[in-house]
């Protein structure tokens, strides 16, 4: 029985590895072909260039597209994670009526297609609401998606807080706002952090929901779409990918250490990633 056990272990090893190598290869390929010296994305590469890194500025669209971007990606990581630091404690601290149907609805996001999400979206703002597409419809719809992630990451920096500090400083006199910001904030920040960081990244990364809702200022995965019919630009693609792929591991990374730092701030052991 162990032997079998051994062996089945083995083969989801190498299942494990073949799923990986699968997963990221193409995303390896994005550094690769950035700095080769070709307009043509094939082997073999023809030498090295940081050439299209450097013609990243000198095209309009791009700097406005990237600026519309992180314009809607910082908007929509503050709403997230305000609104998932209320319902969060809501969730936590509180017992109400239709409590868990009522957190089970707001993370419903998470498990819904994004293109239903998106024509969702639309029909609701354009047709019901009759609002024109913008950047702020867009921020809507990344709110939406965002917030989800955001209660999970706050729900845990809740749970791992001792709720007798909050007690103790409503015992010594202080207001119920005054505790929440001089201690219940000060020791959920790790949580906040992280949940600003994740709704960041996902928001500037998303394409469906800005495909659907943006109006006249793509955002920068919809303008890169648009360049993909164009072969001779697809180098410059590639380095505006290998950067946002770049950034991305940057911003996961510090937003799992303030995780694993909320943790190790609450006396709590780490059992794993964000959800």
């Amino acid at each position: 029985m162990s032997g079998w056990l051994s062996k089945r272990g083995g083969w989801l090893g190498v299942y494990a590895i073949f799923y990986l190598v699968f997963l990221y290869a193409p995303i390896f390929l994005l550094p690769t072909f950035a700095f080769n010296d070709s307009t043509v994305i094939a082997f073999p590469l023809q030498g090295f260039t940081t050439e299209w890194f450097s013609g990243l500025s000198g095209v309009p669209a791009l700097t406005g597209a990237v600026k519309t971007s992180l314009l809607i990606a910082v908007t929509s990581a503050l709403l997230a994670t305000t609104l998932g630091l209320c319902a969060a404690r809501a969730g936590v601290r509180y017992r109400f009526p239709g409590k868990g149907p009522i957190m089970g609805l707001i993370m419903v996001p998470l498990v819904l297609p994004e293109i239903i999400v998106g024509v969702s979206l639309l029909v609701v703002i354009v047709s019901i609401l009759g609002l024109p597409l913008s950047s702020w419809t867009v921020i809507l719809g990344h709110t939406l998606i965002c917030t989800p992630f955001a209660v999970a990451i706050l729900n845990a920096s809740y749970q791992s807080l001792d709720t007798s500090l909050e007690e103790a400083a409503i015992d010594l006199g202080e207001t119920p706002a005054s505790t929440f910001r001089l201690i219940t904030l000060p020791l959920i920040m790790p949580g906040i952090i992280a949940s600003l960081l994740i709704s960041f990244t996902i928001s500037l990364d998303e394409f469906i929901i800005a495909f659907f809702l943006t109006g006249a200022e793509p955002t920068l995965p919809v303008y890169i779409w648009s360049q993909l019919r164009f072969p001779q630009k697809l180098p410059i693609v590639m380095a505006l990918g290998t950067i946002l792929v770049a950034a991305s591991i940057v911003m996961l990374t510090l937003a799992e250490i303030m995780r694993r730092r909320g943790l190790k701030k609450a006396g709590k052991k780490d059992t794993g990633g964000f959800l």
